[in-house]
């Protein structure tokens, strides 16, 4: 969780630590190999992470202080398109050159935002569209 602190007008905000591969992929849960505590008494002790990149595939290892470590850090960042959305996406296909060429002419005439939202509307119900 994150924290933050006010001194003297500054503004402190402690954030979550990321466990990061090399070629800054991102470490989630499913990438870990071990993890271990490195225990030290005069100071700060540490978190062991192994890992194997699910990007480049090397091993890799980290050492956090155990103060910043918490399970978290693995967990993997929730999607934000559910799946009949990225569905959806996926059949409109990738966006073409006319398309956006269209959409620059489009927005150059003044089109109202009312009028933009009912023709986006027409498209998503599958109703309008160009057939090729």
């Amino acid at each position: 969780m994150n924290s933050v602190r006010v001194e003297t007008g500054v503004l402190f905000m402690a954030v979550k630590s990321i466990v990061r591969c090399s070629c800054g992929q991102r470490i989630v849960a499913k990438d870990v190999i071990q993890t271990g505590y490195y225990i030290r008494l005069a100071s700060p002790s540490f978190v062991y992470v192994k890992f194997r990149c699910s990007r480049c595939k090397k091993l890799g290892e980290r050492f956090l202080r155990q103060e910043d470590w918490e399970k978290g850090i693995l967990r993997e960042i929730p999607q934000e398109l559910s799946d009949a959305e990225r569905k959806r996406f996926e059949r409109l296909g990738p966006i073409s050159v006319n398309e956006v060429i269209e959409a620059h002419f489009t927005m150059e005439n003044g089109i109202s935002l009312k009028d933009l939202v009912a023709g986006a509307e027409v498209n998503a119900a599958g109703e309008g569209e160009e057939k090729s």
